[in-house]
């Protein structure tokens, strides 16, 4: 079986930063592309950010490029987001995803198992 667990969210002010970490357990992921999702309520959800397997590739959103950065430490079976100049439009629960068939989606249906997610809360 395989599990994802997000961390990091919080309540913060607009300008500020957070980092979110995505542990995932059951299965190695060097070898499958990763990617950050968020929902904000009454919304879709949205693809954030994107890595290949080695990190070497990376893909963002129009809305967070030059704003957030996503990475990865394969030895640690983890996923990062760093968000930076957070807005409260970004305001959501954020989820990280594993992509079994190397489809570097940018829509939910392209990823494979998915995190419970993580609330991140932006206020003005």
């Amino acid at each position: 079986q395989v599990q994802l667990v997000e961390s990091g969210g919080g309540l913060v002010q607009a300008g500020d930063s957070l980092s979110l970490s995505c542990v995932v357990s059951g299965r190695t992921i060097g070898a499958y592309h990763m990617a950050w999702f968020r929902q904000a309520p009454e919304k879709e959800r949205e693809f954030v950010g994107g890595i290949s397997w080695n990190g070497g590739s990376t893909y963002y959103a129009d809305s967070v490029k030059g704003r957030f950065t996503i990475s990865r430490e394969n030895a640690k079976n983890t996923a990062y987001l760093q968000m930076n100049s957070l807005k409260p439009e970004d305001t959501a629960v954020y989820y990280c995803a594993l992509d079994f068939r190397l489809r570097a989606g940018l829509t939910r249906d392209k990823y494979d198992v998915w995190g419970r997610g993580t609330q991140v809360t932006v206020s003005s």
